[in-house]
Order: C-alpha cells, then structure tokens, then sequence
C-alpha cells in the first residue's frame, strides 16, 4: 500500500490547538521533501475545537466558548478535542482508491480496539449528510468507525497532496458532556469506557500500528529544535 522503508514515530506530545495542526503540516512537509512516513499519538493541552479546511460556517456562539478554534488542514465538519486522544499519520499511498486507503490507514486502529473489546467497523452515511451537521461525530461516512450499534467511535479526515497523504483523526474516550451539549446542542455518542489506561491505550495502539500499517518496529524521532522553529513558523496556518 505504501513505498518501502521504516516508519518513524513522534513521541506524544501535548499542547495547544495551533501547535498541533502545525506539526501535522509539518510532517506532510517533512514527507514531500524525502522523509520517511511518520506517525504520532497526541492530546490537546485545552479543549479545542478543529475545523475542516472548508467548513466556511458554524454556530456564533462558539466563538464565545471555552475552547481553542483552530483550522486542521483536511476537511470534515468540527471536531471537539476533549476527552479523546488524536491520531496523524503521512505515507505516500500506491493507490489513489480514498476508500482502499481509508482501510488501509484504520486497520490498525480496528485491531487495536477488538483487543480492549469493541470490534469496530466502517460507516455508512454519505458524504453529503454529513456535511449538514457541525459536528463530524454527528454522523458516520465511510471515513469512520463505528461500534456494532452504530455509535461512532473514531473519524478520520485526510488531505492529499502531490501524491502524498496526511490522514488523523480523534478516537472518542470520555468527551465532556456539559461542553459537548453546548457546542452542538445535543450529547456525545454513548461510548462505554476502554479497558484500558491512558498509557496502556498509547501503548496497544504503536503495537498494533507496527503490526499492521507499518510492517516493523516505529523509530523513535523527538522533534529537534530546529524541528520544533519549523513548526512555530507553521502555526499562523490553522487561525481561525
């Protein structure tokens, strides 16, 4: 599915909104220019609400919310980043089939979560019902998992570019209920709690992804200083 070579890993880091979508743009850069394909596991210093690349209008009262507004660069309607913990990933695909891919790049995500019990699988609305609600978690494309009942666990979103691929997405825990139902003026998916730990999660999700997206061990990559400036200069791209 993807070019050859060993796959490194970002350690997690924690921290704010802008911060977060910069690194993401920051490894798609990073992979254009001849780097390896990369991924990471991270979580957001504030509650944070991403917006999809296209998504031109939302609630007035957001603006007013106690969260972080920033821009992701892939599309989709809002996110909120509370209570979850978020996944990136680049890779330069050898197919251009969204759907094949798509697979491709959740697999390990699917086998993950059937080991702490919740067997996961694509959804089914279209692209054009979800694109009517705010909320990326108020319904499930074929971008998403979702739990036998229907309740959607995980979506993803991804951008393309010049043949490479930029796809993360939010794995729901425990969102805040109060502020999800002042966002988008309705609860969260009912979602009952993994069997695991925060680290234990982090954890089982390298081990499935070396497993089964990554074809061997992650290589561990810190981002350097002059990594991080890179990333600072990336910043201003996800204002809101």
């Amino acid at each position: 599915m993807s070019e050859a070579g060993p796959w490194h890993w970002i350690p997690p880091i924690t921290a704010g909104a802008a911060t977060q979508m910069a690194i993401d743009r920051w490894m798609l850069q990073q992979l254009l220019a001849g780097g390896p394909p990369l991924l990471r596991l991270y979580r957001w210093s504030a509650p944070s609400l991403s917006l999809g690349r296209h998504q031109q209008r939302w609630p007035a009262h957001w603006r007013g919310a106690a969260v972080e507004l920033v821009r992701r660069p892939s599309g989709g309607r809002a996110v909120l980043h509370a209570g979850e913990l978020t996944y990136a990933l680049v890779l330069r695909p050898e197919q251009r089939d969204r759907a094949a891919v798509y697979r491709h790049c959740c697999h390990w995500l699917q086998e993950a979560l059937a080991l702490a019990g919740e067997p996961l699988q694509f959804g089914e609305a279209s692209p054009a019902a979800a694109a009517q609600r705010s909320s990326c978690f108020a319904t499930a494309t074929a971008a998403d998992l979702v739990s036998a009942s229907g309740t959607k666990r995980i979506g993803s979103a991804q951008l393309w570019h010049r043949g490479a691929l930029l796809q993360h997405g939010s794995l729901l825990l425990d969102p805040p209920v109060p502020l999800w139902q002042e966002l988008f003026e309705a609860d969260p998916p009912p979602l009952a709690p993994l069997a695991w730990s925060a680290d234990q999660l982090e954890q089982q999700l390298r081990q499935a992804a070396e497993q089964h997206l990554c074809g061997g061990a992650l290589i561990a990559q810190p981002l350097s200083p002059a990594e991080w400036e890179a990333v600072r200069a990336l910043e201003p791209l996800g204002q809101v």
